[in-house]
């Protein structure tokens, strides 16, 4: 069975850093693009930075300059390097990824449990 699991949230102070990483793991075929997405407090889910497997990355707006997203393919893990954190960064991040199971040579979407971060100002 596939899943995602993330780690490397918590509270942080405005201007600080914090990594998350999200592994996949489970009887994985491929896995395509992988990205993190957030759901700030009383506002709908947003895209924060997504990775396919080749080519180029994307950013949201308001996270370019100060988010990197990378990934290790011989890990099957995808990482989110924040720096410069503001309070309006604040949400919990969900790791997504385009997964291939063994099982069902079916691409699927995966979602991770999701990790809080918490920015003060």
């Amino acid at each position: 069975q596939v899943q995602l699991v993330e780690s490397g949230g918590g509270l942080v102070q405005a201007g600080g850093s914090l990594r998350l990483s999200c592994a996949a793991s489970g009887s994985i075929f491929s896995i395509a693009a992988m990205g993190w997405y957030r759901l700030p407090p009383g506002k709908q889910r947003e895209l924060v930075a997504r990775i396919p497997s080749g080519g180029s990355t994307n950013y949201a707006d308001s996270v370019k300059g100060r988010f990197t997203i990378s990934r290790d393919n011989a890990k099957n893990t995808v990482y989110l390097q924040m720096n410069s954190l503001k309070p309006e960064d604040t949400a919990v991040y969900y790791c997504n990824a385009d997964i291939m199971p063994i099982a069902t040579r079916t691409r699927a979407d995966y979602w991770g449990q999701g990790t809080q971060v918490t920015v003060s100002s």
